[in-house]
This record gives C-alpha cells, sequence and structure tokens, in this order.
C-alpha cells in the first residue's frame, strides 16, 4: 500500500528542513543545559546590572544537568563569593539574580548597612552621596564591585544578626542594598536551586527611551573591577 499524500508531503516537508530541525534541536539542549541569557525586569542588582539588561549564564559553571531536567548529572565547580547567581527560588517563587555574600561555613551578619563576614566587616569606599542615592565600591575578598544605597527608602534591612551558613547553603544579597529581596527577606539559598553563574551583558534594552539599546552596555562584563 503506498503513502497517503499527508504522509508524502510530511516526509517532503522533514526532509526539506531535517537540517534546521536538528539547528533548533541542539540550540535548545544547548540552552537548556550549558548557557542562556535572563533578562532583568527589576532594579535589585543596579548600579552593577540595569532594568533590561540581557544577561548571559554559564549553566555548566556549578552543575551539568539532563537537559529539560533539574536532574544533575555532575558538579563541575562550587559558587565564589562576589558570584552573580541566577536561581530559581522556591521561598520567593520566582527566578532571581543575586550576589553570592556568604559560603558554607561562613558566618555572616550586617551592622547599620556594613557587612561582617567571620567577625570582619568589609571596606567600603565611598564614590558619590547625594540627597537621593549613595554609592560605594565593596571589598568582597578579592572582588570589588559597586553597591548602593536609595537614600528615599528606609533602612529596614540595615542590620541582621550574625547566622552561621550551612553546607550547600548560600547568602545572597543584591547590590542596591535598600531595593532588594534576598536573604534577608526569603533566606539562605539552597544548591539546588542554582541555574548558573551570570557573566556579562548581552544587550540591554532602555525601557524608558522607546526600548532603544544602550551601546556602553554591549558584551560588559558583570565583574569589572572599580
Amino acid at each position: 500500500m503506498g503513502k497517503t499524500p499527508f504522509l508524502t508531503q510530511l516526509a517532503s516537508f522533514f526532509k526539506a528542513t531535517r537540517s534546521f530541525i536538528v539547528f533548533i534541536t541542539l540550540m535548545l539542549v544547548f540552552r537548556s543545559a550549558c548557557a542562556d541569557w535572563y533578562t532583568v525586569p527589576t532594579g535589585s542588582m543596579q548600579p552593577t546590572i540595569h532594568i533590561g539588561d540581557r544577561v548571559t549564564v554559564n549553566k555548566m559553571a556549578y552543575d551539568l544537568r539532563l537537559p529539560f531536567s533539574k536532574l544533575v548529572l555532575l558538579r563541575t565547580g562550587e559558587p565564589a563569593r562576589g558570584d552573580i547567581m541566577v536561581f530559581d527560588s522556591n521561598a520567593a517563587q520566582n527566578r532571581l539574580i543575586k550576589r553570592v555574600v556568604g559560603l558554607p561555613g561562613d558566618t555572616v551578619e550586617m551592622q547599620d548597612e556594613v557587612l561582617l563576614i567571620n567577625g570582619k566587616p568589609l571596606a567600603y569606599r565611598q564614590e558619590d552621596d547625594t540627597n537621593l542615592l549613595t554609592t560605594a565600591t565593596e571589598q568582597l575578598g578579592e572582588l570589588a564591585h559597586q553597591v548602593q544605597w536609595d537614600k528615599s527608602r528606609p533602612a529596614v534591612f540595615a542590620n541582621f544578626s550574625a547566622i552561621t551558613i550551612p553546607e550547600d547553603y548560600y547568602l545572597v544579597l543584591g547590590d542596591n542594598r535598600r531595593q532588594s529581596a534576598d536573604s534577608r527577606v526569603y533566606g539562605l539559598v539552597p544548591r539546588h536551586e542554582l541555574l548558573g553563574r551570570a557573566s556579562y551583558v548581552a544587550f540591554s534594552m532602555d525601557y524608558d527611551n522607546y526600548y532603544l539599546p544602550r551601546a556602553d552596555r554591549f558584551a560588559k562584563s558583570l565583574y569589572s573591577e572599580h
């Protein structure tokens, strides 16, 4: 019995488009297991990450997962202090991007918006101070990065008591310290929620200027020294 016209047309279609289908499949596998990008919808990581940035995420930085699943096949690395991580937060019921401040075994606290790690306060170098905003460079281990405090917002989370971080958990904060729902709200981040390490701004759209691209954000490293 010969093929029906429909099956003949379907076979012809797959034959004509198989290269494209293979390409799309491989791209989806790559994005699922290796690397992807993440659109940042809020200002919780300003000034490091702007609203409208699309940041690249190395999904193999910490784990190798079975494509299209959360099954970990192999641990490929461990988060370092200062890493910017993307993770699916069960507590927040949302995908978040924050900076790793506390590692397993660390004791972390905050006093008047100054971080103390293992009893030692971090060093801060003030960059700018206006009626609305204070920016400073925070020395987080070997990494120097910028943080800011929006003076229009109350310092609700300026203090928290010392907490010792257990194995496979991390304390994360946003660089926009008065405008970030992070470990001060949702608690420590368990390792199984990690999706990857953010590295660069792929490109950025200015939502306040007709969604025009920001040329100065293109391929910008998120770990540039200040």
